[in-house]
């Protein structure tokens, strides 16, 4: 019998044009805030100059995703979880 995994955990995974679903996400609002520019200004140069833009942001996007090693700037965690009490006021007599 096949298993199967949750969800949750293959929705983690997924990928749309080699991009995670959050720099897709990104992609994408860049695309259609770039398509609003050439609607609103239209010129040569503001095409070929969004159409860099865009390329530039997929192929840096795609390099991100590649080198994983620069998205772990901060630790999810601290490094020492204590329950101890971080406060000197008193609630009660011992």
């Amino acid at each position: 019998m096949r298993k199967f995994e949750v969800y949750r955990n293959i929705r983690k995974q997924a990928v749309i044009f080699g991009l995670s679903i959050s720099f897709f996400a990104l992609q994408i609002i860049c695309v259609v805030g770039s398509l609003m520019v050439i609607i609103f200004s239209f010129s040569l140069a503001m095409i070929i100059g969004v159409s860099v833009f865009n390329a530039a942001l997929y192929i840096a996007l795609i390099r991100i995703i590649n080198n994983s090693r620069t998205l772990a700037l901060w630790r999810v965690f601290p490094k020492i979880i204590s329950n101890k009490k971080t406060s000197l006021l008193s609630y009660g007599q011992d």
